[in-house]
């Protein structure tokens, strides 16, 4: 299993890069639109191939004429929404709701396409999948100094729930929580902290 990247969702992009940046001691950069979505984002690498991505709704586009990706419509304060499995066969687990094919416009004018799950629509606790194709990974080129250093799943019925995860190859620790939430661990120069 590899966790291809973190969502963190959150009311306003710039507060919570500033927000990141304050806990963490590494500002997020990059990213940029996805358009016809009307959100956008910046990123932080968390390893060789895993990222941090802090989306939020984009003043500069119109209302999208479907819901926000990963709940954004919703969120009042920022959190984790989502997360991410790479994949190399997006086929494979196209019964999280189907395929569908996304895209962003980076910051200096670069198109991106991936592949993933319908499921990263919603977000949540189940993980979705994404394939790059060749595209390369963001971890790439987002600003390093920062190390994931594990992801688990909160969860009501963490023993139902922690089956699921490992049906779709989600290795990652499920605790009893009151609702169903994801929280990461991660060190960077302001020393470790969860992010929830």
């Amino acid at each position: 299993m590899l966790i291809d990247h973190l969502v963190y969702a959150a009311p306003d992009l710039d507060t919570a890069v500033a927000g990141i940046e304050a806990r963490f001691g590494v500002r997020a950069a990059g990213g940029g639109q996805h358009l016809g979505q009307g959100t956008h984002n910046r990123l932080l690498a968390l390893g060789p191939r895993t990222y941090l991505e802090i989306v939020a709704p984009d003043p500069r586009q119109p209302e999208p004429a479907s819901p926000r990706p990963y709940g954004v419509d919703g969120v009042r304060e920022p959190g984790l929404v989502g997360w991410a499995l790479q994949t190399d066969d997006i086929e494979r687990v196209a019964d999280l709701g189907g395929v569908i094919d996304g895209q962003r416009l980076t910051v200096d004018g670069q198109l991106l396409r991936w592949r993933l799950t319908a499921n990263a629509l919603t977000a949540g606790v189940v993980p979705f999948f994404i394939s790059w194709g060749d595209t390369p990974s963001p971890a790439l080129s987002a600003p390093a100094g920062l190390t994931l250093e594990s992801v688990r799943v909160e969860h009501p019925d963490p023993r139902g729930f922690a089956g699921r995860l490992r049906e779709l190859g989600a290795d990652v620790d499920v605790r009893t929580g009151p609702a169903p939430a994801l929280v990461a661990t991660i060190s960077g120069p302001n020393g470790r902290h969860d992010l929830r």
